[in-house]
């Protein structure tokens, strides 16, 4: 195993795909603050296919990972969202994003780009439809996600903010919180990539390439339980299309693994029932295999030719220009700093706080760093608080102020967790 070329080409990818990157996370900020879950059911309620086209279109450039879009989905639904419009959400939204379509566009070029938020926006209408019309009776919102009644219909009090604060939190939650729930799947993805590009033989693709169903069919399995994100899936596309697989079957990881991972399975099957999952799933398995199918079979093969950049990435990081080598360095800088020195300084401070503390929250259904970024932003937000810490790994939330407990029980279970 040759180290020297597969940093190479690690290296060279980050630096094509870093400028797309950061756009791409500086919208997610600015859609994550001004885009907001109580509006956005507002549109989701009622019955019908109306909705649930919404849903789909709401959930598209949202750039949420399928664990991040859980709580986001639940909380939803105790807004007034339908199950069939919640379902079609959660299919639309892990699958693309507006980072992941920009990083698709600079890897795989701009027919890729395109055809993927069509491919996530057909899938979700189709799998909501189908849960609505098939899905079995329609339950309450406040009893499918496990809300009570005891005031928590009611939106708590939000202290006001200022708009240069609120694009300042834009910016913060972008390359920061963004970065710190998507970062460790991106990386992943990358060294994977790096690693199929430089190390396993074209020839070990062959057999797979004669007969594409199959070869779908195998890369389903193989992306559900390894689960990367919507940017992450793209640079292992791309790796496996330079070993010589098709441009249909690459589709399918990109649409496949972000989407239908076990925990998302699991915690669906209890809050919208097994026979809507397993829609869910089919819809996602079904449309990508579909669009996969289309593009092999039916589109032209010069729309999906790797760009000039991205087939030569692996051999020369030196060619990159300043700009793109500036925005990797950042995006590097960025990744170290969530994924390595937040936390350590995180840890501190969650110490800190506890020995200061006037209470602790223990926090249900936090999965990444972008949950627990989610909960204490709205925690922060509440009256009376004059600090909050959560710590992801224990599950708690570290609260310090004169904050109305039920206020921070119905805030938090309105952003989709619960509290003890």
């Amino acid at each position: 195993m040759n180290i020297t070329h597969i940093f190479q080409s690690l290296g060279a990818i980050v630096f094509e795909m870093a400028p797309y990157i950061l756009l791409g996370f500086l919208f997610a900020g600015l859609l994550n603050e001004f885009v907001k879950p109580r509006t956005m059911a507002r549109h989701l309620s009622g019955r019908g296919l109306l909705p649930v086209v919404k849903a789909a279109a709401l959930g598209v450039p949202l750039p949420l990972c399928s664990c991040g879009v859980l709580p986001t989905a639940v909380s939803l639904r105790r807004r007034g969202a339908s199950r069939a419009a919640s379902t079609s959400f959660l299919i639309a939204t892990p699958q693309t994003g507006v980072d992941s379509i920009a990083a698709t566009y600079s890897l795989l070029g701009l027919p890729f780009a395109l055809i993927r938020p069509v491919a996530a926006l057909f899938g979700a209408v189709a799998g909501g439809w189908a849960v609505g019309r098939f899905g079995g009776n329609e339950p309450a919102a406040g009893d499918a996600a496990g809300c009570s009644d005891d005031g928590c219909g009611d939106e708590a009090p939000q202290q006001p903010v200022s708009f240069p604060r609120r694009l300042l939190r834009a910016v913060s939650y972008g390359f920061v919180d963004m970065v710190g729930s998507v970062g460790g799947w991106l990386v992943v993805g990358l060294v994977v990539a790096a690693l199929i590009t430089v190390t396993v033989p074209d020839s070990f693709f062959t057999a797979l390439s004669d007969n594409r169903l199959l070869a779908m069919l195998a890369v389903v399995v193989v992306a559900v339980p390894m689960y990367v994100c919507a940017t992450g899936s793209i640079p292992i596309a791309m790796s496996l299309m330079m070993k010589g697989l098709s441009p249909g079957i690459a589709f399918v990881m990109l649409m496949a693994g972000p989407a239908a991972n076990f925990a998302s399975v699991m915690i669906l099957s209890r809050t919208n029932g097994r026979r809507a999952t397993a829609i869910y799933i089919a819809s996602v398995v079904i449309t990508a295999i579909g669009f996969g199918l289309v593009i092999d079979c039916l589109l032209p093969a010069s729309w999906f030719v790797l760009p000039a950049s991205a087939a030569g990435a692996c051999h020369a990081v030196a060619s990159a220009g300043w700009f793109p080598m500036a925005c990797g360095l950042l995006l590097i800088m960025l990744l170290a700093y969530s994924l390595i020195v937040q936390r350590l300084i995180r840890r501190r401070h969650n110490h800190k706080i506890v020995n200061e503390m006037n209470k602790d929250y223990r926090i249900k259904g936090m999965n990444c760093p972008h949950c627990s970024a989610t909960v204490e932003r709205t925690i922060r937000g509440l009256e009376g608080v004059e600090d909050v810490s959560v710590d992801l790994a224990k599950g708690v939330a570290h609260v310090r102020g004169t904050v109305n407990e039920a206020a921070l029980v119905c805030a938090v279970e309105l952003a989709g967790f619960s509290v003890e």
